[in-house]
């Protein structure tokens, strides 16, 4: 088993970036130029690697190689835009990988590419690249070319010998559970739970009982052994359930309403362990979006468009403003949601303006573009 935190160490002692492995400061999916640097870079790493695993590592410094860390990322339909755009798709899985000196919720991402015997192309125009467009990588580029068949696999032996250095133990294992356990407010309760003897999951949050259930807030929810976050989120209320055999979460979202907040079950996601010693993640969108009044919205709507035009302006806003700036974001959310026209660009020109202010008022607008992601791509 591999502990991906030591992974992630080993590629970054490979300082330069080489034909298995890169690294990026971010990966920007918002804009179509950003899919398509991403997706060549998977291309061409596929393309050169189709005996071993190639990698992506996020969050770190091109020059210095230090590591900033970026934010949790979802990636439960990134498979879905790399199926959409190329030809003979890799199976890819992005991970978010804790280091202990990052700030809470900043993670490092690993970008796992795994290998197929087959050349990857792009299956349509996207950005600058064209239909039928192969990328192999020649050093730390990738470069277009017309090759019909892979490269030999002259990156295996290198790859298998890094992957087995960065083998997981049970010193490792029992320092990442104390170091989870230690690392968080005493406010929360913190848990954690063997599977299958091998699998050590822990999880941390506010603790809420309704009706003979439990619900966590400000959760934080970790693989021990192979380093990987599962979950983190400041805001969304979740529900808990685990076997022997599974570990559920059920994620849920408030939409707040005329003054009312309601909660509404978003995505569950359930790890099934077995005993020859591997586990499998399955997420399913289980979201109803709430089908609102048209006239009621159009009404809130309108408003919240004077009040981002205020504030694009730079007009001096009110205590009450300053109030209705917190559910800007979440009031264009549930336009988008309810089929309103230009909703979804009114909510992508607060961004910047968000962005100046506090960090609690920009995070608003990021949990409900992660919202409408994980609706659109589903």
């Amino acid at each position: 088993m591999i502990n991906k935190r030591l992974l992630v160490k080993a590629l970054l002692s490979h300082n330069d970036e080489n034909s298995f492995y890169d690294k990026k400061l971010k990966l920007n999916l918002s804009s179509k130029e950003g899919k398509a640097k991403f997706l060549k870079h998977i291309c061409a790493l596929s393309n050169s690697n189709p005996k071993n695993n190639a990698y992506i590592v996020v969050g770190v410094e091109d020059k210095s190689n230090a590591i900033v860390g970026v934010d949790f990322f979802d990636d439960s339909k990134l498979q879905n835009l790399i199926n959409a755009y190329l030809d003979h798709p890799p199976l890819v899985l992005y991970e978010n990988i804790p280091f202990p000196h990052l700030p809470q919720g900043k993670v490092v991402g690993l970008v796992t590419i795994q290998p197929i015997e087959k050349v990857t192309a792009l299956r349509k125009n996207i950005w600058k690249y064209l239909s039928g467009a192969a990328f192999f990588r020649e050093g730390s580029i990738s470069l277009p070319k017309t090759i019909n068949t892979p490269p030999k696999d002259c990156n295996a032996q290198k790859v298998k010998t890094i992957e087995q250095h960065a083998q997981n133990n049970i010193s490792l294992t029992l320092d990442g559970v104390v170091d989870f356990l230690n690392s968080h407010h005493n406010e929360l309760t913190t848990h954690y739970k063997v599977f299958k003897e091998t699998f050590v999951v822990c999880w941390s949050g506010l603790e809420k009982k309704v009706k003979h259930k439990t619900y966590y807030s400000r959760v934080d929810i970790e693989l021990i052994n192979e380093q990987v976050k599962l979950f983190y989120s400041n805001l969304d209320e979740v529900e808990i359930q685990y076997t022997n055999d599974c570990f559920t979460l059920t994620e849920y979202v408030r939409l707040e309403w005329n003054g009312q907040d309601n909660y509404y079950p978003l995505e569950e996601v359930k790890i099934s362990f077995k005993e020859n010693g591997s586990y499998a993640i399955n997420t399913t969108l289980i979201f109803q979006p709430p089908q609102l009044d048209k006239r009621s919205l159009f009404h809130h709507y309108n408003a919240t468009n004077k009040l981002l035009e205020k504030l694009m302006k730079g007009e001096h806003l009110s205590l009450e403003e300053e109030s209705d700036l917190f559910h800007l974001s979440s009031l264009y959310m549930l336009c988008v949601l309810n089929n309103i026209p230009a909703a979804a660009e009114q909510l992508e020109r607060a961004k910047p303006y968000l962005k100046k202010r506090e960090q609690a008022l920009y995070q608003t607008y990021k949990d409900c573009q992660r919202i409408l992601r994980k609706v659109k791509y589903n």
